[in-house]
């Protein structure tokens, strides 16, 4: 599916001189960024927000182009076929970089490494362990205990094999030595409302899309999977002060196409890192269950290193394979 949305920004040429960036005649006219998810989901809010807050930046108008489909892969290979000018960047999941290139079974329709430039990671998605309100397990501890007596027995809800809500979830069962029930749905929606209607038992996984069945108190949230708590949920704690070392970050970064050119790439970095330090953008990414995850390109880079090993290695032990 092909959707364009115009985002239109004043000039913005004095915000980048600020900055002590490239001038902005650099950008020869409008800017797509694409986003690889459905309208109405985390990646999709993400994307808008950054081409409504960067164009001003820049003094280009940012277009929105969401091609769905292949987990992400239709939209990222479209960036990698485009001209490495600056002029087209990527929005991408933490999955496409660090769990599709070293999951068993998985083709992809180009290589991450060489077709796509990294450019700057933009947000983290908090993490978080709910349980369905038919299940009277309340804390971390009391879920492990529970699972080690009752083997088995808890089932938890993913947006299907291999997905990041999957990994977590084996990551968990490693980490804490005990035998969930993994149950996959095509997609998270379907996963949350099967835990709502009392199917499945729990779930890890983006807390955005939480956020309304908690309200309804249809979901009951028990841990941040996230290194720390998000402000919304300040006195909840985090899995790794019961399960040491668990830790999951789904991430987002900016990206171009294979070869853009590094004045470019220090250009977008900078921009973006103003367009995101917003107060307004710093307020809706709260709102939203998102933190912000900007600095330079190298730390990009050092984080897919990073997580590819982690995955890779929760992989392997869990004896994963594509659909």
């Amino acid at each position: 599916m092909l959707r364009r949305t115009a985002m239109t920004g004043a000039a913005g040429m004095a915000a980048v001189a600020a900055m002590g960036g490239p001038a902005s005649a650099q950008l020869k006219g409008d800017v797509r960024i694409f986003c690889g998810f459905p309208p109405g989901g985390t990646a999709d809010l993400l994307c808008r927000l950054l081409a409504d807050a960067t164009g001003p930046v820049v003094g280009q108008k940012m277009i929105v182009e969401t091609k769905t489909g292949a987990s992400g892969f239709i939209a990222n290979e479209a960036v990698a076929k485009s001209p490495p000018d600056g002029q087209t960047i990527l929005l991408a999941a933490m999955a496409a970089f660090c769990v599709a290139p070293v999951m068993p079974g998985q083709k992809l329709p180009i290589d991450v490494d060489k077709d796509l430039t990294p450019i700057i990671n933009i947000a983290g998605v908090y993490n978080m362990l709910v349980v369905g309100k038919h299940v009277t397990l309340r804390t971390v501890p009391e879920i492990i205990d529970f699972a080690r007596k009752n083997p088995g027995k808890l089932s938890y809800a993913s947006a299907g094999n291999g997905t990041s809500q999957h990994l977590a979830g084996e990551m968990f069962k490693r980490m804490a030595g005990v035998d969930l029930l993994h149950i996959p749905y095509r997609g998270g929606a379907p996963a949350i409302q099967d835990m709502v209607a009392g199917n499945v038992d729990l779930m890890f996984g983006n807390m955005p899309e939480f956020l309304g069945q908690i309200g309804g108190k249809n979901l009951i949230p028990i841990a941040f999977g996230a290194p720390r708590p998000s402000p919304m949920f300040a006195d909840l704690p985090t899995i790794s002060k019961t399960v040491p070392g668990f830790e999951v970050v789904n991430w987002f970064g900016i990206f171009g196409p294979g070869g853009v050119p590094k004045p470019m790439i220090e250009y977008w970095n900078k921009s973006l890192t103003a367009a995101v330090a917003k107060p307004d953008m710093q307020k809706r990414f709260l709102e939203n269950g998102m933190e912000t995850l900007t600095g330079p390109t190298e730390q990009l880079a050092a984080m897919i290193a990073k997580d590819r090993a982690k995955w890779s290695e929760v992989i392997k032990a869990a004896g994963m394979r594509a659909d």
